[in-house]
């Protein structure tokens, strides 16, 4: 099978699809794009499956020679892109002829792009899912990033019309985020002081924020616990280790984990978080979990109702 040839492979690029689920008992997380809604976006746009294999390019840097006659697409983090040397347009799908060369450039807004190609890329899946997981040395190709010479297999599909996002309806990166925050059933272990201060100050994300979770220094917040069992983690989840700088881990999170949670960020917001660099800032607010299910429905209704245009 034809597909894409692998020049140079950025900084991070990552096979992702929705990611593996029920797979926690063999201490296996479950990857997929930190940025769900320019992933969604990316398969929308191509009219792909909703789980289609799509790739993550953290901080750009990427190039491909075409192999095959196909057409993409590349959502997300704002970067310049070129066929052959002409620039091209994100939020709206392309037509790319074997032979071509496909360039991303380095992230100017937001950190991570999403490419998606007709029909997804044809990876196959470890434990239910194509997702790449460094760490635990699975998924993608071979379980790694990409290198150079890699193959990204895909099918010879062309789309009967291209289409489009409208500008107002794509997400706008910057860098600061108000991330909406779940208190979890720990938050008993914060007293007063610690909550004001924790939802009162400005965190910064540091140079050692990744896929399994984003380091965050700022006011340090002291728990009561002292020593507690290994937990289950769920996404989102804010971690306040001993030196008392939250952790809001992400995709690539260890299963089980000892530090005591503060509360989650919700999905919504952990993408936003995802598209912001070191030295970005933060604030948190909490919210209900009523209102937590409000604003995920609400999401769910906008993206479907969202109609794509045609491209001129």
């Amino acid at each position: 099978m034809s597909g894409f040839k692998v020049i140079q492979p950025g900084m991070l690029s990552l096979i992702q699809d929705l990611g593996r689920f029920g797979a926690h008992n063999l201490g296996l997380t479950h990857g997929g794009p930190l940025d769900r809604p320019a992933y969604d976006w990316a398969n929308r746009l191509m009219g792909n499956d909703k789980n289609a294999s799509c790739l993550e390019i953290s901080f750009g840097g990427l190039a491909l020679e075409a192999e095959v006659d196909t057409a993409f697409v590349i959502t997300g983090a704002e970067l310049p892109c070129t066929i052959d040397g002409s620039c091209i347009a994100q939020w709206q799908t392309h037509s790319i002829k074997k032979g071509n060369k496909l360039e991303l450039g380095y992230t100017v807004s937001g950190t991570r792009a999403y490419l998606s190609v007709a029909g997804g890329f044809d990876v196959p899946h470890s434990f239910g899912s194509s997702s790449t997981v460094v760490r635990e040395k699975i998924g993608g190709i071979h379980g790694d990033k990409l290198q150079p010479g890699d193959h990204l297999a895909c099918q010879p599909l062309s789309i009967a019309s291209h289409r489009l996002l409208a500008e107002h309806h794509r997400p706008q990166y910057s860098s600061s985020a108000i991330l909406r925050v779940v208190p979890g059933y720990q938050q008993q272990a914060f007293d007063p002081t610690q909550h004001w201060r924790f939802f009162n100050s400005e965190y910064q994300v540091t140079e050692r924020s990744d896929r399994m979770g984003f380091r965050l220094q700022g006011e340090t917040i002291i728990s009561t616990i002292t020593g507690m069992l290994s937990e289950g983690i769920c996404h989102g989840a804010i971690q306040i280790p001993a030196d008392g700088q939250p952790i809001v881990l992400m995709n690539d999170r260890q299963t089980i984990g000892g530090y005591p949670k503060i509360g989650s960020v919700i999905p919504i917001d952990t993408a936003r978080l995802a598209q912001l660099g070191p030295g970005s800032t933060v604030h948190f607010e909490a919210i209900s979990l009523e209102h937590a299910h409000n604003l995920y429905w609400l999401e769910k209704s906008r993206f479907e109702r969202t109609q794509l245009e045609k491209c001129r």
